[in-house]
């Protein structure tokens, strides 16, 4: 197999990551320069104002803690409690910047419920986070440190570098000498980026789609033409970090429940809310496309992966097709329900070439329900995925959703199922492809929005 030379991005020095990043323009996203203004405000995340270069000072999941504030003896269904988390580095010193990543839950083990808890960073070194009680009886606080704000920093270098955590492979077929089959396989990878235009040059093939303006690469075959492509799967990932930056993924300081109140609290029912319920939240195949069909009360489903970059096993390059192209073939109406995802195989490339892709899906979605008002669109949120790495962090992923949520905030009659929530506080593991328990109850929501009662 011949290795993707160039235009595969040279990797990042390992001093200086951030010199090699891309200048990508409001314009290359197809967005305006205000609401690039608005998204990286809604992306902002704080952390080390310079490079990181001593472990030590990172924040340490074993010295920082949580307490809750103003404990009591017993509660009632529907109170609110508040938790304030004090991060520490290695050597117990406070934390006096933000920007740890924080997962914090109410849970119990018995019921199998649980609740999450959206933890704000007041950017010194404290996070407070408010949980309800939904249920009755009792209840523990568990809170964890996905990353430290100094991993969250490497997260946000490499994300938007000229380095390639993803590859992918092209499978060219084609007709050669006394009719013998040729098979070649080269590598692909997105286009994008470079002083905010597309890169230029002739050494690659290029698919470039028409309505999206998303162009596609791989290495020219040296026996076949770029018309031969005709399979399409995942290549090998690669990882960018350096030795110390490697230190810091380390599982002792990866995913780590910090000590803190750890007690039982007493939740008792509440009388004047007869009307409220626990909340069970139990909270999510590759290839396709699948049709499925109900014929009692006349259902028909159609699944299909989104275009590339996919990193699904060996498929057909045909069967690839870009959600706003599948959108515009969609006539709608009140009988229509479009359900669309597109998360967890984007957050190996740049942010700003997601933005790119939910930019042009939002344009499809806009002439859809312009079309057809009546037409039932919903977008499932991305779930967290259980990984911790410099390939899928669920950082990468929480910072997709933050996107794809502000860029559809002033479309009426869209629908964001939001599941990140669910997967997060789970007593299931994180799995990028949720128990079918989760997957239930992610369907029983949707279902809520497509037939209310």
């Amino acid at each position: 197999m011949s290795h993707f030379s160039p235009p595969r991005p040279k990797p990042v020095p390992r001093n200086n990551a951030s010199s090699n990043s891309y200048a990508v323009s409001a314009l290359d996203m197809g967005i305006s320069d205000e609401e690039w203004e608005r998204l990286q405000k809604a992306l902002d995340w704080p952390g080390p104002d310079q490079e990181f270069t001593q472990l030590n000072l990172s924040t340490s999941p074993v010295h920082s803690t949580f307490s809750i504030v103003g404990l009591k003896k017993s509660y009632k269904v529907g109170d609110n409690i508040s938790v304030i988390i004090t991060a520490r580095d290695h050597n117990k010193n406070l934390k006096t910047y933000g920007g740890d990543f924080f997962k914090a839950k109410l849970f119990n083990s018995k019921l199998k419920a649980s609740v999450y808890g959206e933890v704000v960073d007041h950017r010194n070194g404290t996070y407070s986070v408010v949980l309800l009680l939904p249920w009755e009886g009792q209840a523990q606080v568990f809170v964890r440190l996905e990353h430290s704000s100094e991993v969250v920093q490497i997260l946000k270098k490499y994300r938007e570098s000229l380095f390639p955590r993803s590859h992918y492979n092209g499978y060219f077929e084609g007709s050669g000498p006394n009719n013998a089959r040729i098979y070649e396989v080269v590598e692909c990878n997105i286009k994008w980026g470079g002083n905010g235009s597309w890169k230029k040059g002739n050494c690659c093939c290029e698919y470039k789609d028409v309505k999206t303006g998303t162009v596609w690469q791989c290495e020219t075959p040296k026996k076949l033409t770029c018309d031969n492509l005709v399979h399409h799967s995942r290549g090998n990932v690669e990882s960018p970090l350096n030795a110390f930056e490697n230190n810091l993924f380390t599982k002792k300081l990866t995913n780590v429940a910090i000590t803190g109140d750890k007690i039982n609290i007493n939740v008792l029912p509440n009388a004047a809310a007869s009307g409220l319920k626990r909340m069970d939240l139990h909270t999510p195949r590759t290839g396709g496309p699948l049709m499925a069909v109900e014929l009692k009360n006349n259902i028909i489903v159609h699944w299909k992966p989104h275009g590339v970059p996919l990193r699904f096993t060996k498929m057909l390059i045909t069967d690839l097709h870009y959600i706003a192209n599948d959108i515009d073939e969609i006539a709608g109406g009140p009988h229509a329900v479009v359900v669309f995802t597109i998360f967890a195989h984007l957050v190996f490339h740049p942010v700003t070439f997601y933005i790119h892709e939910v930019a042009k899906i939002r344009q499809s979605v806009v002439a859809l329900l312009s079309r057809a008002p009546q037409t039932t669109v919903i977008i499932k949120s991305g779930n967290t995925a259980g990984l911790k790495n410099i390939y899928q962090s669920d950082w990468y992923a929480l910072q997709l959703n933050t996107v794809m949520r502000e860029m559809f905030s002033d479309i009426d009659g869209v629908i964001y199922l939001d599941v990140w929530q669910m997967t997060s506080c789970h007593y299931l593991r994180e799995n990028v492809h949720p128990g079918p328990v989760i997957i239930a109850n992610e369907v029983k929501m949707f279902l809520s929005y497509v037939c209310p009662i």
